[in-house]
Formats: structure tokens, C-alpha cells, sequence
């Protein structure tokens, strides 16, 4: 049997997704499955050890990229494919592949196996994709009441030793254009000022564009350990399984280091609703309708509650 999952959306919607992925590798046991995606999720998929092969031309730049990816879709005559992006453009995947589509889970018109509860759009990821996944006739039952679906897991992708020092991981950053989704970098100052006096290290995650909010932080906490820039997911994965804490902006890596295992502190403000896509674990969540209203006492006393036996 030959399987097909389409999941090629930003790191923390991909992180959310891995716990669907892990059901349709323990459903379909002997199956050669391919994941199809984009380049970032390359190394993290493989090595999760749920497919066999991971292709990430998911997103092809330009019209012949396109043809060329549909093309091979095409002749791979999948037995069945699941879609976990249900976005206009994997749907458009599906509608390439008539007139004989393969048994398709989706959204796409016309295919065989559709998710179709009509509140799926109200429903936090993890409860959504359980639920196409008992549509689809693989998990009967699927857990999709609010809050009761498991939060994915990737705590076995730590690698390496034991850290001599507990430390805490700060996620100060997020994407350029969703400012809005950022706590006030003076404030993970603070915060990391009062980690430091508990006696935890601070190491402070993120792109090398972030690195500047790394050396703002050590400007109001004194040393903090900089690895903007410096790590791929599987060392970010590696270090959310050993932190004490983590404290970050709704952000994919703090999805990471969530799944990882890392007590978490996640900010929300109202650019993205916490009940649609919060992570989930040792998760807790602070929301505030404009996150500069978000006080660090309220912060630091959750990391407190996180931090307690």
C-alpha cells in the first residue's frame, strides 16, 4: 500500500500535526508512506521514523516546478493520501489528479473520504485532524472533544548529555510581519533578571534576524547564553527536553520545545487564538488582548507554578 501525507504549513502547524502523522503510520503499519513537504521540515520528518520517504517540492516556485511535482503525484498511483494542510492549494493537488483520484482525507471537492464537520474551522488542530482522521475511517475513536486530544510528542528526538546547570529557553521572536504576536523584548528582559536570581541559566532561541533581541535581553538579565541563529530543530527539539522551563510568543519553536517536553509558558495575544492552536502539554497558556498589557509578574508567576514540584 502506498500513502501519501501532504503537510507543508509554518513550523508550529507542523509540529501540531505530527501527532495525526504518528496515527497514520501506527494505522497503516506496513505501508510505504511519503510525506510531501517543504525543505525546513526535511530533517525533522525524517526523523521521526514514521515515513519512508519525505519529498519537499510540497510548495514548487513557478509553473514547471508545479507540473513537474503534479506530474509525479500522478504517477505514483497512491492508495490513499491524507491532507493534513486542507488548504485551497493541496486541494488544488487533488483536483490535478482526476479522473481517477486516489481515496483522498480533506476538503477537497469531490474526494472520497471528506472531513465534513461543518465546525471543523472552530476546532483546535489537534481535535481537527483526530476528527478527519475518524472520518476517514482510520481512528474511531478519535478523541475530539475539546482539550482531550494528546499532545504530540517529540521528546524522543533529544540527543546528547544531560545539561550540568538547569537552564531556561526564552523564545523572544516570531515572524517580522506579526509583531503583534511579540511580548515587549524589555520584558523577556525582566524575566530573564528573575530566572538568573533562581538560579537557572538563560538561553535565548531564535533566527539569526533575532539575534539583536538576544543581546537586548542580556542588557536587562546580565549573561544569558545567545543561540540565535546557531540551531536546526533537531538541537532545538534536544534542548526542550532538558530545560527547566521555557517561556515564548506564539512562535513554531516554542511548538517545538512544547512537544519536546519543556514545562511552557505561552503568550498569546489576540492575533492568534490560543483555543485554535495553543500548544499542549506541561502548557501553560498566558492571554492578553495586546500582549504589551501582559505585566511580567503574571509571567513569572506562572513560570513559578511550572517551576514548583
Amino acid at each position: 500500500m502506498k500513502v501519501l501525507v501532504i503537510k507543508l504549513g509554518a513550523l508550529g502547524d507542523f509540529v501540531l500535526a505530527t501527532a495525526a502523522m504518528k496515527h497514520i503510520r501506527v494505522a497503516h503499519p506496513r505501508a510505504r508512506i511519503t510525506l510531501l513537504t517543504t525543505p525546513p521540515f526535511k530533517a525533522l520528518a525524517e526523523a521521526t521514523g514514521w515515513f519512508d520517504v519525505v519529498e519537499t517540492d510540497g510548495r514548487p516556485d513557478g509553473w514547471p516546478a508545479n507540473v513537474r511535482m503534479l506530474m509525479r503525484l500522478r504517477r505514483a498511483k497512491y492508495d490513499r493520501v491524507y491532507d493534513l494542510q486542507t488548504s485551497s492549494r493541496s486541494s488544488a493537488y487533488f483536483q490535478f489528479l482526476r479522473p481517477n483520484p486516489p481515496p483522498w482525507s480533506g476538503i477537497a471537492k469531490g474526494c472520497s473520504l471528506p472531513h465534513a464537520n461543518p465546525h471543523r474551522d472552530l476546532m483546535h488542530t489537534l481535535e481537527r485532524q483526530a476528527d478527519q482522521l475518524k472520518f476517514a475511517g482510520i481512528w474511531p475513536d478519535a478523541p475530539i472533544e475539546p482539550g482531550t486530544a494528546p499532545a504530540p510528542d517529540l521528546s524522543f528526538l533529544a540527543r546528547g548529555a544531560p545539561p550540568e546547570q538547569p537552564y531556561a529557553l526564552l523564545v523572544p521572536g516570531g515572524s517580522a510581519h506579526r509583531l503583534d504576536k511579540r511580548w515587549p523584548v524589555e520584558r523577556f528582559g525582566e524575566l530573564a533578571r528573575l530566572l538568573r536570581e533562581r538560579g537557572l541559566e538563560v538561553v535565548v532561541i531564535g533566527g539569526p534576524q533575532e539575534t539583536p533581541l538576544a543581546a537586548e535581553i542580556a542588557q536587562g538579565a546580565g549573561e544569558v547564553r545567545d543561540l540565535t541563529g546557531k540551531t536546526d530543530f533537531g538541537q532545538i527539539a534536544s534542548l526542550g527536553a532538558k530545560a527547566s522551563l521555557a517561556v515564548g510568543n506564539d512562535t513554531g519553536p516554542l511548538h517545538l520545545i512544547a512537544a519536546a517536553g519543556a514545562p511552557t509558558v505561552a503568550l498569546f495575544s489576540d492575533a492568534s487564538d490560543p483555543a485554535l492552536c495553543a500548544p499542549r502539554g506541561k502548557v501553560r497558556v498566558l492571554h492578553s488582548a495586546s500582549l504589551a498589557d501582559l505585566p511580567v509578574s503574571a509571567v513569572a508567576q506562572a513560570a513559578d507554578d511550572l517551576l514548583s514540584p
